[in-house]
């Protein structure tokens, strides 16, 4: 198995426009920070999950050479996670009666209806991206991967502020982000055994709806999976090479192209853009 992170900014992305701070004015191209967007390949040659489908879409998957699709995981609702929906017209075509599967929470599900209603019209017009969406509470879900079979994916419940939202466990993997606070009853205890954590470390100062550096190396030391990276930054993160150096060992800031592998601890980690 293997992830790719395609976006490791926040909302703003990185740099932020009308900024001049270190990060934003940075030259080193890890600094360079797309919305948040990943994928998991579960073997090689086989189409990718998508987890979450930004405005920065179509850059990101140019930049990955187009890869193939399996489907896509939601977190919630917000644009910098959803915005780049239509950008999937490309891959509808793909699937039986040209429809994309998309896995979300009702409300997502509903937002995404009202937002491109084109998509879901009885009429459709010549064109448009058309979906299949799969409504998900809490329980485990699986979705299919050509060529490799279903997977079971785990919803992972969180609160981003006052918003309940939902990060995902692959097999070894588990991906949270947007996360300000999560219930230990269920999302800890569905945490344990994972290999790998990926986990939102905006900035180092407290935020209302997002965890803090501190808040995340708190959720690593206790769920101690073998490897953590940190996603969702803003520029009020240091510049990578900076930042990278006060973390514990194991846990690192990811970015935007860095592709990991989860099934074995001897591979090598590989990025893209430096």
């Amino acid at each position: 198995m293997k992830l790719t992170f395609l976006g490791t900014g926040t909302s703003v992305g990185v740099p932020q426009m009308r900024c001049s701070c270190p990060t934003c004015t940075s030259a080193d191209p890890r600094d360079k920070r797309m919305r948040c967007s990943a994928m998991v390949q579960m073997a090689p040659d086989t189409p990718a999950i998508l987890i979450d489908c930004g405005p920065d879409f179509r850059m990101q998957m140019l930049g990955q050479g187009s890869p193939d699709l399996a489907c896509a995981l939601l977190t919630h609702t917000h644009y910098d996670h959803v915005g780049g929906i239509d950008d999937l017209r490309p891959y509808c075509y793909e699937f039986p009666d040209h429809h994309f599967p998309l896995f979300c929470q009702p409300n997502v599900a509903t937002d995404l209806r009202n937002r491109i209603p084109y998509c879901f019209a009885k009429v459709l017009y010549p064109g448009v991206p058309t979906f299949k969406i799969t409504e998900i509470e809490r329980d485990a879900f699986m979705v299919d991967v050509s060529g490799y079979g279903p997977v079971e994916v785990i919803p992972l419940p969180v609160m981003h502020g006052k918003i309940h939202i939902v990060g995902y466990r692959i097999g070894p993997l588990a991906y949270i982000t947007d996360c300000s606070e999560m219930p230990p009853a269920i999302t800890l205890e569905r945490l344990r055994g994972v290999d790998t954590l990926v986990v939102n470390a905006l900035r180092a100062l407290p935020h209302p709806s997002h965890m803090t550096l501190g808040q995340a190396l708190e959720v690593i030391a206790a769920v101690k999976p073998r490897q953590a990276y940190l996603t969702h930054m803003s520029h009020d993160t240091p510049p990578h090479a900076q930042a990278e150096l006060a973390l514990p060992p194991g846990v690192h800031y990811a970015y935007d192209g860095l592709t990991i592998f989860i099934d074995d601890p001897d591979r090598r980690t590989t990025g893209q853009r430096g």
